[in-house]
């Protein structure tokens, strides 16, 4: 079947203004300001006029398989479930290992994206976990990245954090040469996401490997730089000479209450202080366990993270924030697609039929087809994983 979009708002991102998309099977074979088809060939002709048609979201940073629990073994946050990521215009999702690279492992890993896969969802994600040396499912980083078709790179290592293994440079330029050359092997980014955590050397380290290395800056990509106002200018600096910086949306109040800036905020506070939007971007941590802490790290409460914060982030960035959409679009969709080395994260001839419709009065999800797939039609699951059912 082919499926017509006509005239809904276009975001390519980039705002394109009123256009027609046709999708054809798995691609996006046309995007003009007016397709007329001439065929016997079923077509499903959708009226977009009061809709944005854009990317699926691209998730960069999502605990596909569950994530420790810093309250014990019955705090095991629970896997993700396909709808999970799909509700909130999700298409395509990063897996990682964090804390808990014991009782979680990468062939479970692994096996969860390769199911999301099956599922119809675009599903990668890193080896390694919080902690150096890397644990790996094959016998190294560079065989995981160069031999399983999911493994993008490695992550999230864990810098400026007490739950971290208080690694060196030296320990961090070898892991990030290594998955940076598996990359070049393999044809992919090799990207070391990194988890930054609240202590005061910020993400100092990565500075250290960089001017003390021919490891590149941008090799890197720390996360939860919305942590505080202190980490938060931390990454401007980390912009400026070069990087990029990406922004948690799921949180509590407690955090919030305590210090940590909403993603959606940490967002337009950035762009503000002039930093390219080329350079930021916005990831759920969904299904990470949200362990809160106090001054003296001691565990005082708990909450699980969730994808369709990242939606509602999106949202809070144009309609609080006043990010422009195609802004805040891009923090979502082509940025971290680029960061990844993922052909993701952009309308194009030619490109996969990852699309989104939101309403334009509200900026919630209409319709969402993941390779061409109808997942979500009117805001109305259709496409279910094979153990959730539709609600």
């Amino acid at each position: 079947m082919l499926t017509l979009i006509k005239q809904a708002e276009c975001y390519s991102p980039k705002r394109l203004g009123k256009q027609d998309v046709l999708i054809a099977g798995t691609k996006i074979i046309a995007i003009e300001a007016d397709i007329n088809l001439d065929t016997n060939v079923a077509c499903e002709v959708i009226d977009g006029s009061d809709l944005i048609v854009a990317p699926g979201f691209v998730d960069s940073l999502v605990h596909i398989s569950g994530g420790g629990g810093e309250a014990g073994f019955a705090s095991r946050t629970p896997e993700m479930n396909l709808t999970d990521a799909t509700i909130a215009g999700i298409t395509t999702v990063v897996g990682a290992l964090g804390t808990d690279d014991v009782s979680r492992t990468h062939s479970d890993l692994i096996a969860k994206a390769k199911g999301l896969k099956q599922e119809g969802l675009n599903a990668f994600c890193h080896t390694g976990s919080y902690h150096l040396p890397a644990k790996t499912l094959g016998e190294s980083i560079s065989h995981d990245i160069m031999y399983v078709d999911e493994v993008i790179g490695l992550g999230e290592v864990a810098i400026s954090d007490h739950r971290g293994r208080q690694i060196t440079a030296q320990q961090l330029a070898e892991v990030a040469a290594e998955s940076r050359t598996a990359g070049l092997l393999s044809g992919k980014r090799g990207t070391v996401s990194i988890h930054v955590g609240s202590g005061k050397a910020h993400v100092n380290l990565l500075h250290d490997v960089a001017n003390n290395t021919d490891v590149p800056l941008s090799q890197f990509y720390p996360t939860h730089m919305n942590r505080n106002a202190e980490l938060l200018t931390a990454g401007i600096e980390f912009c400026r000479a070069g990087g990029t910086i990406d922004f948690t949306t799921s949180t509590t109040e407690y955090d919030l209450a305590n210090g940590e800036l909403a993603a959606a905020e940490a967002l337009a506070y950035c762009l503000d202080k002039g930093v390219n939007v080329a350079q930021l971007t916005m990831s759920s941590d969904g299904h990470a366990s949200l362990p809160i802490y106090n001054e003296q790290n001691e565990l005082v409460g708990f909450e699980v993270g969730t994808e369709l914060s990242l939606l509602s982030s999106f949202q809070q960035a144009v309609k609080q924030f006043n990010v422009p959409i195609e802004k805040a679009l891009s923090a979502i969709t082509i940025n971290p697609a680029r960061i990844l080395g993922l052909n993701k994260g952009e309308l194009k001839q030619n490109r996969d039929a990852d699309v989104v419709l939101l309403r334009q009065s509200d900026l919630t999800v209409h319709s969402v087809w993941c390779n061409g797939k109808k997942m979500i039609e009117d805001s109305q699951i259709v496409a279910n994983g094979f153990f959730n059912s539709a609600n």
